[in-house]
């Protein structure tokens, strides 16, 4: 029996899951503790300033920074509002290292608000493709103040790319109500239906898409589900 049980241990660390009960956790807000994950690029670029210390140059001329921003919008929380308009843009934009800046300053102002995590959680998608980080940052971003309303919508496509089709079709079903105008939640929600075999629901949700505008590249994926799905 004792050699049964030291093998099936052995087993799981060779998976891995004896090294993942040993992941460092770093807190980043009080109350707020994610896992210590950093990247090959410059600490401004990477989530959290990439764990570096408080006296590294970046983060410094970032803070020194803080007054002048804060002095020039009036508030700390205007403040927060610019730089996190500056994130998104730049998320919009498919400048991930610059989105990652931003949203650093605005850990910086402000890092218990949920757009911190949220911000992040597309920059490690985007830029590292760690899906797991991204996945981990998108949960805190639920738990915090003040969630953006394309949260569901950002975290239900991460879902698809990770294939847990079952778990984004009820994050979608948020998504649409929350912002029934953006075209691609709907193809997001169209494509996990299709994913769990609802075909019908499928065809009735890229319907709903292309009445909204959705982004170029949406198009093209709404013309495989509409094939896939056999719509008419």
């Amino acid at each position: 029996m004792r050699r049964h049980v030291t093998r099936w241990m052995m087993a799981l660390a060779v998976f891995g899951f004896a090294g993942a009960a040993h992941a460092e956790m770093v807190e980043v807000a009080p109350g707020v503790q994610v896992t210590k994950t950093t990247f090959d690029a410059p600490a401004d670029e990477q989530p959290f300033y990439g764990f570096t210390a408080k006296t590294a140059e970046p983060r410094a001329a970032d803070e020194k920074l803080l007054p002048d921003l804060i002095a020039a919008t009036g508030s700390r929380e205007q403040a927060f509002e610019a730089v996190t308009l500056r994130g998104w843009k730049a998320v919009q934009g498919g400048r991930a290292a610059e989105a990652a800046k931003r949203f650093n300053q605005a850990y910086l102002l402000m890092p218990e608000q949920s757009a911190v995590y949220h911000g992040l959680a597309m920059v490690a998608q985007m830029r590292f493709n760690d899906l797991a980080f991204a996945d981990e940052l998108f949960k805190q971003a639920y738990k915090q103040p003040h969630p953006l309303k394309a949260l569901n919508s950002d975290y239900g496509r991460l879902l698809l790319m990770q294939k847990r089709y079952r778990d984004a079709q009820p994050v979608l079903e948020k998504a649409v109500v929350d912002t029934a105008d953006f075209g691609d939640a709907w193809a997001y929600l169209a494509f996990a239906k299709l994913q769990n075999g609802d075909k019908a629901g499928a065809c009735v949700d890229a319907a709903e898409a292309r009445k909204r505008k959705p982004s170029r590249s949406t198009v093209r994926d709404l013309a495989h589900i509409e094939k896939d799905a056999q719509c008419n």
